[in-house]
């Protein structure tokens, strides 16, 4: 059930992704909307842990296996993987002989970095819609790292820098890993991306080499080189090393044009963390729920057309967010 506090298990007396402070919260991966800090004791998967104690530091961590079931109160508890980032995990709630199924954020596409979704079997689903509509459907990811480095070339001969900006958790490291098929040369770092590609190192995650922009002096060119950031530095005063560059944005926001020209991007790469409109309808079937409810993003399609399709299908709201 949806409380003011995150969403509820009365039979365990536990929330999952509270976004208030609780007594025992359940976390399906390290985003900072789904895992925050103040929670009494938190329960996580083993390859999530290096992720939120680099997030939140030392907690009451309470680590269980995929697909180790544990109890919590009168429920029976397991994790299973969601293919969204590193550590990432759908919970699966048995109570009574009922299951459900709460996914976080998850995507099907194959990703180096982490473990690939798990269809788990359930009575109720509770999926993510951060990309409901039938606009979003993503290409292949090896494509895609392909036209990161051919931007990258194409910068080079122009005498600039290719700065790519990406989420720091999840979407820089997946680039990391994918551009190895395309290319040997290091890529360049902002120091917030630094710090999480450093987690996924430690956890045996196989990334392109990397060097970190402020090891290097003021001044120095970096024309023809690929330079990875968080959207947070667009504009700010870090830019300024770079006399001279382009400026893309990796994302499934991407697919719409629209979305590029109004954030004054040069180019604009499609790639998803998250499922895309195929994905999430090939999910709710192939778990076999009848009753599906929709917690963030563009929820009202998706219901409808589950709901066209004979499904008991609803939105909670929450108040996750939608990075990409």
């Amino acid at each position: 059930m949806n409380s003011p506090d995150g969403l509820y298990c009365p039979a365990g007396d536990f929330h999952i992704d509270p976004w208030r402070p609780v007594p025992r919260a359940v976390i399906t991966h390290g985003h900072g909307d789904h895992a925050r800090a103040g929670m009494g004791r938190y329960y996580v998967v083993d390859a999530g842990l290096p992720i939120l104690q680099w997030r939140l530091g030392e907690q009451e961590y309470r680590v269980h296996a995929h697909g180790e079931r544990f109890r919590i109160g009168a429920a029976t508890v397991s994790f299973h993987p969601a293919g969204h980032v590193l550590g990432s995990t759908q919970v699966r709630i048995e109570v009574d002989g009922g299951i459900w199924v709460l996914s976080g954020d998850f995507k099907r596409d194959p990703d180096p970095t982490c473990l690939p979704f798990e269809v788990v079997p359930c009575d109720v689903f509770i999926t993510e819609a951060t990309f409901g509509l039938p606009v979003f459907r993503w290409p292949a990811a090896a494509e895609v790292a392909g036209d990161i480095v051919a931007w990258r070339d194409e910068c080079a001969a122009s005498g600039e820098a290719a700065i790519l900006y990406c989420y720091a958790l999840g979407k820089a490291q997946r680039v990391l890993a994918e551009l190895m098929a395309h290319t040997g040369r290091p890529v360049w770092l902002h120091g917030a991306i630094d710090a999480g590609v450093a987690v996924y190192r430690a956890a045996g995650v196989a990334m392109l080499e990397t060097r970190r922009v402020m090891d290097q002096a003021r001044g120095a060119d970096f024309a023809g080189e690929l330079v990875i950031a968080p959207p947070s530095a667009a504009g700010s005063a870090w830019m300024r090393r770079f006399r001279h560059a382009q400026q893309g944005f990796a994302s499934g926001w991407m697919r719409l044009r629209g979305n590029r020209r109004r954030r004054n991007y040069d180019r604009g790469f499609v790639l998803s963390d998250h499922a895309d409109w195929p994905g999430l309808l090939r999910t709710v079937q192939e778990t076999g729920a009848r009753r599906v409810i929709a917690t963030h993003g563009d929820t009202d399609a998706l219901v409808r057309v589950l709901c066209e399709a004979g499904l008991d299908a609803g939105v909670f709201q929450t108040r996750y967010g939608e990075d990409d």
